[in-house]
């Protein structure tokens, strides 16, 4: 019997008056999976995430983590959270705002504590009020990892760090995956998500339009390709072709969008001298911006 889902989101809906900012949602998170949440401003991805965490109530439906919800504090004791907006308390040293993250967990060792500073190249000896907005991310990334949480809820975790952190970032969230933690994962930066995630779904206007596995999705990505031939083609030689999408030729050079299999063009075209072929895949940015540019001619 499969395990019961450590994130589990059924019919969650949440409507602020007039406005769904989530609509009918279901979304799971099992143990050992990082899923990479994706939507542009407006989606409803923040407010899955603040309902998750009991900080706005739903209109309908329900938002549970490791068979509970985030109003048992217990539960929430052993869940790791970065908020899109980190706001934190500018007095305090960032080391004396951990020690009491640590307390409200039930103490934090702190030699893990100084591990992850070292790590992030955080000084925990300065004041929250003078640290630069990525110094303070660091200070909530730190929080949420220190106790080596059973789940992890991070919206934009990697927002105002340089290239060289974020890689840090990431491989902290995949040795919490491998230790067997579920990770709902919400990111602007598709690369990132790409990189990360072992599934994804993609909200548009409060609504799971597309959810699958970031291997199926690279499968069924378009192959966009350049065939250059040595001679001119002649006219005709690439309509008809299944699965391809799209033909431009200019001379020797052909330019094509193909859906699935190349076999039968690789067929068509043997034997006319091509000399080289320039693959250009899609990756998951182009499928995500498919589904927006859906609405945005809808409009």
């Amino acid at each position: 019997m499969a395990e019961a889902p450590l994130i589990e989101i059924r019919q969650l809906t949440k409507r602020f008056g007039e406005l769904t900012a989530v609509d009918s949602l279901d979304l799971t998170v099992r143990a050992g999976e990082i899923y990479g949440l994706l939507g542009p401003n407006g989606a409803g991805k923040s407010t899955t995430i603040r309902s998750l965490m009991g900080f706005v109530r739903p209109t309908a439906g329900h938002a549970g983590l490791l068979g509970g919800t985030a109003h048992d504090l217990a539960l929430r004791a052993r869940v790791g959270y970065v908020g899109g907006d980190v706001v934190l308390d500018r007095g305090l040293r960032a080391g004396e705002l951990l020690r009491w993250y640590g307390d409200l967990r039930g103490g934090v060792g702190r030699a893990r504590v100084g591990e992850l500073c070292e790590r992030l190249a955080l000084d925990p000896g300065r004041r929250i009020g003078q640290l630069s907005s990525g110094n303070r991310q660091k200070v909530a990334i730190v929080q949420a990892f220190m106790h080596d949480p059973d789940v992890l809820v991070l919206d934009e975790p990697t927002a105002g760090l340089d290239p060289l952190l974020q890689r840090s970032v990431l491989q902290l969230v995949r040795d919490r995956r491998d230790a067997g933690a579920a990770v709902l994962f919400s990111s602007h930066l598709l690369p990132e998500v790409e990189d990360i995630a072992d599934r994804v779904g993609i909200l548009r206007t409060g609504r799971l339009v597309r959810e699958d596995t970031i291997a199926n999705l690279r499968e069924i990505a378009r192959h966009r390709l350049e065939l250059r031939f040595a001679t001119d083609l002649p006219p005709g030689l690439l309509d008809g072709v299944d699965g391809v999408a799209a033909v431009e030729v200019d001379g020797r050079t052909a330019q094509l969008v193909v859906d699935g299999s190349v076999a039968e063009l690789v067929r068509r075209v043997a034997g006319y001298g091509v000399e080289r072929i320039i693959s250009h895949d899609d990756d998951l940015e182009d499928i995500f911006f498919t589904y927006y540019q859906a609405e945005e001619d809808a409009r």
